[in-house]
């Protein structure tokens, strides 16, 4: 995780391309049947680092996919606080985008629900909140993309 933690930070601090590069050489390391936990946090950042929407879509399928097989003993040996249910807006929040980014709506609307139903799984800190506001967000941002040319969108005042 050391490893793992250090590369995204790199990709925080305007290293990108070096971040990607570390992250991919770990992914092989790990492969893909190591310890899910690991797979989960580096396909869920490595998703993050892609150019290509397809290529963010794959890692991210790659971090639900891993989270499918994780348990909260695994994840709460990492942190104590932490629990699997709570990864699921997150991932399936990310989903959504990626197929919004592919012209996909009807697999985002199916992605956002699947967050929405999820959102009670996060605490109620700032975390969460980050969340459901990105979940309203690209909820509206759908609402829009299927707005008929010449049709006007309610006010959601």
């Amino acid at each position: 995780m050391a490893s793992i933690v250090e590369a995204v930070e790199w990709g925080r601090t305007g290293r990108a391309g070096a971040a990607r590069e570390r992250l991919t050489t770990l992914w092989e390391e790990i492969g893909p049947t190591g310890d899910p936990f690991h797979r989960c946090t580096l396909a869920h950042y490595l998703a993050d680092l892609q150019d290509d929407p397809a290529d963010e879509l794959r890692w991210d399928l790659r971090a639900l996919e891993a989270a499918d097989t994780l348990t909260d003993e695994r994840a709460q040996r990492y942190h104590a606080s932490l629990a699997v249910a709570a990864f699921r807006p997150s991932l399936q929040l990310n989903l959504a985008e990626d197929y919004r980014k592919l012209g996909r709506p009807d697999r985002a609307s199916e992605h956002l629900a699947l967050a929405r139903e999820s959102l009670p799984t996060l605490g109620d800190d700032a975390y969460g909140q980050m969340i459901r506001d990105a979940v309203e967000r690209l909820g509206a941002t759908l609402a829009l993309d299927s707005t008929p040319v010449g049709q006007e969108v309610p006010d959601r005042a």
